[in-house]
């Protein structure tokens, strides 16, 4: 599978990335298979967070990783932190605790990439710093970014912390496309043209920043799964055709027009089933035409100004 240089910090994940949030669901059995599909098709990169099943999607990923014969050394495990109880806290000590706690649960001496969820209208970039600082001293983590970050807040961050931000994990997908939107309708005055994100998408490429498209095959906010779904037929019939073109599948063309966009990206995915998961990483071999991404973009309901 390709490779993406994250953040330029000399990481090489996998451009698809296996997120293990539902992973509690599984049986360690269950949960085995999914790793060693996942690793069987290239991909390297895991990605968790704290808040996922209240720390059961780590527990269950750190003994799926123990009871397999994959080496530690050559997979990159990412965790986010920061989101508590009814509040966001990136405070030094929940910072610390929090990986602390995330590394007994996985069964690890370290990760390589730790994410800050959500941003947090209390933090204090030179508190962050610190924290960072220790945990990259005491070989806890490797390289560090964020999660659902504006560009704004990606600089007050960055202006604080001393190591490279190399990660904005985003939601991202054929039908959550704002980013993709605003640039394209600037001096509009239609809804597209509404800037939600902070030119986010240019933003990350000129800082080469790799964006981690989350949800991407979601409609709305966890609403559901807009791929075979009856309420996009247009979609789903583009989807097809160029799926046929091709010789993949639908799933593999959903994740290829995301990995069209010349920019540093993962995609990151959250099925549990080992079939789909092999779907889906036929992406890997998929290049869509300027045309093909056009009308996916537009039979998605997109317009062009």
């Amino acid at each position: 599978m390709q490779k993406v240089n994250v953040g330029g910090s000399g990481l090489l994940g996998s451009q698809i990335v296996w997120g293990v949030m539902r992973i509690p669901n599984l049986s360690d059995q269950e949960a085995l298979t999914m790793l060693e599909t996942a690793h069987e098709q290239g991909i390297n990169f895991f990605d968790n967070a704290d808040i996922y099943g209240d720390g059961a999607s780590e527990v269950k990923f750190g003994q799926a990783l123990k009871n397999s014969q994959i080496n530690r050394d050559d997979i990159l495990i990412q965790t986010k932190v920061g989101i508590g109880k009814k509040m966001y806290d990136f405070s030094k000590e929940h910072i610390l605790e929090a990986v602390d706690a995330s590394l007994q649960r996985l069964q690890l001496d370290h990760v390589d990439t730790l994410l800050l969820h959500r941003p947090d209208p209390l933090m204090e970039p030179d508190e962050i710093a610190e924290a960072f600082l220790q945990l990259q001293n005491t070989g806890k983590v490797r390289q560090f970014g964020v999660s659902n970050f504006n560009p704004m807040q990606v600089d007050m961050l960055q202006q604080a912390v001393p190591q490279a931000l190399v990660a904005n994990q985003l939601q991202m997908s054929l039908m959550h496309t704002g980013m993709i939107d605003f640039g394209m309708h600037t001096n509009m005055t239609d809804a597209r043209s509404l800037n939600h994100d902070g030119g986010i998408l240019e933003y990350s490429r000129l800082t080469n920043m790799t964006i981690q498209a989350w949800s991407p095959y979601q409609y709305g906010f966890f609403e559901g799964v807009f791929i075979d779904n009856p309420k996009f037929p247009e979609l789903n019939q583009q989807l097809q055709a160029i799926a046929k073109a091709h010789d993949t599948n639908s799933n593999a063309i959903a994740s290829a027009w995301l990995l069209r966009i010349p920019a540093s990206l993962q995609v990151v995915v959250g099925t549990m089933n080992p079939k789909r998961l092999t779907e889906i990483c036929e992406a890997d071999k998929v290049k869509l035409t300027r045309r093909e991404w056009y009308d996916l973009y537009l039979a998605a309901g997109n317009d062009l100004p």
